[in-house]
């Protein structure tokens, strides 16, 4: 029972961390006219993302703790598992979004603006959501799940994979839906962005002074921080099978659905001067309106 209460405070504190964490920068944002760039509005989606991805399966984790029986719908479960997948498939589209940016603003920064535009912007939101929507949703309402094969899920959330074993016949389909999934959301992005970083070091070994330097590589280990935790965690988990998944690779779940999302506010804003500053001048106006 100690244990529990150990597990469930400290749950509680990381989800609220996540809350206040991604809701500062998201706020900084919008409060602050120099942040108005096409960087720091995908930075917005990513604390969007990482803020409403939490709450799909953290609350019910924290309520389950002290429940007898545990129990959720089937409707929940669905609906949970479909939120999950779309969410989490686009947060990977979108760190390799932003390792684009990056790319154009490290080497091409004359001509930055005008590629990154609002409209483009705009446009690869689009695109992230509406490919990420039917890519998880549409495969399974092609062919509806049917279960047959009890009603204990083994994991603390419900996911795809630990779903399938509940599945009745053959899940061949949906193992190739995966497969395909894990293609264009892991793979492929995993590989543009390498190659992205390639481009950008290169470029940045060219530049001449030290503060410039300095700079683009912080900047830069900032987006590799989050993406060698993220994509890390979940190909791990996504690369096992079956009961070999849920039994023993469901933990690594919690670094992508619970630690991710704390962290990423983080080591945006802690890392990076412009937040900081911006950050300053919020609280200086602020106090300022108060004393008159």
């Amino acid at each position: 029972m100690q244990m529990r209460i150990l597990l469930f405070v400290g749950l509680l504190l990381i989800y609220i961390f996540t809350i206040l964490g991604n809701s500062f920068l998201i706020c900084t944002v919008i409060l602050s006219p120099q942040l108005h760039t096409a960087m720091y509005y995908f930075l917005c989606n990513l604390s969007f993302i990482d803020l409403f991805y939490s709450s799909t399966s953290v609350p019910k984790i924290l309520f389950d703790m002290f429940s007898k029986h545990r129990r959720i719908s089937i409707i929940g479960c669905l609906t949970q598992m479909y939120f999950g997948l779309i969410l989490g498939n686009t947060e990977y589209v979108l760190l390799a979004v932003m390792s684009y940016d990056r790319y154009i603003a490290i080497c091409f920064p004359l001509h930055y603006t005008v590629i990154m535009s609002w409209r483009t912007c705009k446009y690869l939101t689009v695109i992230m959501w509406a490919g990420n929507f039917m890519l998880s949703v549409i495969p399974t309402t092609l062919k509806p799940f049917v279960f047959c094969k009890g009603n204990k899920l083994n994991h603390f959330a419900c996911e795809s994979l630990a779903l399938l074993e509940l599945v009745c016949g053959d899940i061949s389909f949906y193992k190739f839906i995966l497969f395909i999934g894990s293609l264009f959301v892991l793979f492929l992005p995993l590989v543009f962005i390498i190659i992205s970083y390639i481009c950008i070091i290169i470029s940045i070994l060219k530049i001449n002074s030290a503060d410039g330097r300095s700079k683009a590589f912080s900047t830069c280990a900032s987006h590799l921080t989050v993406v060698f935790i993220l994509y890390g965690s979940c190909m791990t988990t996504y690369t096992g099978q079956g009961k070999k998944y849920s039994s023993n690779i469901k933990y690594i779940s919690i670094i992508y659905g619970v630690v991710t999302p704390v962290l990423n506010p983080f080591i945006y804003s802690l890392r990076n001067n412009e937040v900081k500053t911006a950050f300053r001048k919020i609280l200086t106006r602020y106090s300022a309106s108060r004393s008159l």
